[in-house]
């Protein structure tokens, strides 16, 4: 649903729509909030590859439906939209200045591939049980399933931010 709502995004302005920035340019243009997407998704995706390909044999396979413990549910919880607070970008995710839509919508989608291709190739394994070194703030531990749920909230509220620029853009149109 991502990458729909993000080829929707990008199909539907110029790029110059696309860098536009909110507040006179102190709030992130669609195309940063996507920007910023694609460098969080990568840092996660890496850190659950390593995660799944350093599991040894002897793992029983299990397909129970992910179960997020209380701390991962309550973070998924702060992530998802609208935000009720404010959070600060890690540095090594923060946005670039301007995109081009056609780039900007590649990476995202490239991003989203390499966790697609991590779950496919875990398929096999408990994703409930395995652990993860957070790319952020390396004294959390996940797991690979609670991993993905924080993927998939993190997008949703950079791309309700994304949704929340454009009616921004067009109140502010002449």
């Amino acid at each position: 649903r991502a990458d729909d709502e993000a080829r929707q995004l990008v199909n539907s302005l110029s790029d110059q729509q696309l860098n536009w920035q909110p507040g006179g340019g102190t709030g992130w243009s669609v195309a940063q909030c996507l920007d910023h997407m694609t460098q969080v998704n990568c840092l996660y995706a890496t850190a659950l590859r390593e995660a799944v390909n350093g599991v040894q044999g002897g793992q029983r396979p299990r397909h129970d439906p992910i179960q997020p413990g209380w701390f991962a549910r309550w973070f998924i919880g702060v992530l998802e939209p609208p935000p009720r607070r404010k959070m600060k970008s890690p540095k090594k995710a923060l946005p670039t200045v301007k995109k081009v839509g056609a780039e900007v919508l590649r990476a995202f989608i490239a991003a989203h591939d390499q966790t697609r291709a991590m779950v496919r190739d875990a398929q096999q394994l408990d994703l409930n049980r395995i652990r993860f070194k957070n790319p952020f703030i390396g004294v959390l531990r996940f797991t690979v399933g609670s991993g993905l749920l924080i993927i998939g909230a993190h997008d949703r509220r950079h791309l309700w931010q994304a949704r929340q620029v454009i009616k921004s853009m067009k109140a502010d149109a002449p």
